[in-house]
């Protein structure tokens, strides 16, 4: 079964700097922010088709996750991401691909819109992907966003 969610977040951070700490630079911020979820990370580059590698300490239900980038536009904040291996393939996804944009807003903040695309192994409930999905979404931007309001001179 395929099905599609879309979740939007709003920030009072301004998008570039959002963009930057959650998604760009996710791999090194998420281990310093999390670590008793993240263990360690690998960066993609910039490049279309590289991938980034995420290690997960024993608090995860599986132990690595793998996201290979398709589409990338720092100016506009946007990228579209594939997960090649981990995070639940095989388990109860059979493919996931996640689209990324966080616009700005009137405030001087932005807001981040999460599109995820995901086929489901048979027996698993979307709606349970679903809210799984969005509460770790809203939890990467969340935790950057802290991060960036306490640090102000951070990834401007």
């Amino acid at each position: 079964m395929s099905f599609t969610w879309t979740h939007e977040i709003e920030s009072p951070v301004a998008a570039p700097r959002l963009f930057k700490a959650a998604v760009a630079d996710w791999h090194n911020l998420g281990p310093k922010l999390a670590p008793h979820i993240i263990a360690s990370a690998s960066p993609a580059s910039d490049t279309i088709g590289s991938v980034r590698e995420f290690k997960f300490t024993s608090t995860m239900p599986y132990s690595n996750i793998k996201e290979r980038l398709d589409f990338l536009d720092a100016e506009k904040f946007e990228c579209k991401q594939t997960v090649v291996e981990g995070g639940g393939i095989g388990i109860t996804i059979e493919s996931l691909s996640i689209h990324i944009k966080i616009e700005p807003n009137s405030k001087g903040g932005c807001v981040c819109k999460v599109v995820q695309t995901c086929k489901l192994l048979p027996g698993v409930k979307a709606e349970e992907q679903a809210a799984k999905s969005k509460e770790t979404a809203s939890s990467i931007i969340k935790a950057a966003e802290t991060y960036l309001l306490a640090n102000p001179d951070a990834y401007l």
